[in-house]
């Protein structure tokens, strides 16, 4: 096809259907907003990636770009997207950190706590997703990590059932950006989601972390998608934008999750190497599938 940018009027002259038009309005719309207009792929955008954009800025710009919500995002800021007509698509909760996480029985408590207290926070505001950890193996088997994960997360799972929100356990890389991390497969996280067996407890499929550990990606996706809550992006190597410099095909990827019954959310986690926002758009129009 010409690289010449084709009007609806060119298109009428040419004959085209009126059935046919609505893709070619869509990319048109997407070229003149730059965002997205399909919506098949519910997006989101992480707040940690984006430091020197305030976060009343960063909600304005994602709503014209037709995200739905940011993620991680603390309890004082959960009702910050809804003036923009967003929601905080994941929260901190007091899940824990990436190095004290599920899998070590003294920490249960004091994620407890937390879910106690923010998770109803949360279910205020709207937010449909708390993010919780492993932790760092630091010698443990992965067996008996698994066992106290199960413990921890039957211990809270009433609580996120009780007030319609889901804790999402984070797989990450443990060969790049967090070594040790347990939960640094999917067939662990697996496992683990299986023996809790919660409507409300999910793992958060990153991407980017598990293109490092285990790659296919799409057939790990659709294969295990009941136990996947939430999905964070990057582009792989250097989590940087989701462009052709790096190795994710990311429009087949989406086209995957959009053909499952997967209604949740897909929040972008990359660091901007040039403008942030217009890196953020092009993602956003690139995953608009």
């Amino acid at each position: 096809m010409s690289s010449e940018r084709i009007s609806r009027r060119t298109a009428l002259k040419a004959g085209v259907a009126a059935a046919a038009l609505a893709p070619l309005k869509d990319a048109l719309h997407a070229q003149e907003t730059g965002g997205a207009t399909k919506k098949r792929i519910r997006q989101s955008v992480c707040r940690w990636c984006y430091p020197q954009i305030p976060l009343d800025q960063l909600c304005a710009a994602g709503a014209q770009m037709g995200l739905f919500g940011v993620d991680l995002l603390d309890p004082d800021e959960y009702e910050t997207p809804r003036r923009y007509g967003l929601i905080c698509t994941m929260g901190y909760a007091g899940g824990g950190t990436i190095a004290e996480g599920l899998n070590r029985l003294e920490n249960h408590a004091a994620i407890e706590a937390g879910f106690r207290t923010n998770i109803p926070l949360a279910a205020k505001a709207g937010v449909p997703n708390v993010i919780t950890f492993s932790g760092t193996r630091r010698g443990m088997s992965d067996e008996e990590g698994a066992r106290n994960s199960v413990i921890g997360l039957n211990r809270v799972k009433k609580i996120a059932e009780d007030h319609g929100v889901t804790i999402c356990m984070e797989l990450l890389n443990s060969k790049v950006n967090h070594p040790d991390y347990m939960a640094d497969h999917t067939a662990w996280g697996v496992r683990v989601m299986e023996e809790v067996n919660s409507p409300h407890v999910k793992l958060l499929y990153d991407i980017y972390h598990m293109q490092i550990m285990e790659g296919d990606l799409i057939d790990t996706i659709t294969k295990n998608i009941a136990w996947m809550g939430h999905f964070h992006t990057g582009g792989v190597p250097g989590r940087h934008e989701l462009d052709d410099t790096q190795e994710v095909q990311w429009d087949g990827v989406m086209r995957a999750i959009a053909g499952t019954d997967f209604k949740d959310y897909v929040a972008h986690e990359f660091l901007p190497t040039g403008d942030p926002l217009t890196s953020l758009r092009q993602a956003v129009v690139r995953c608009d599938v």
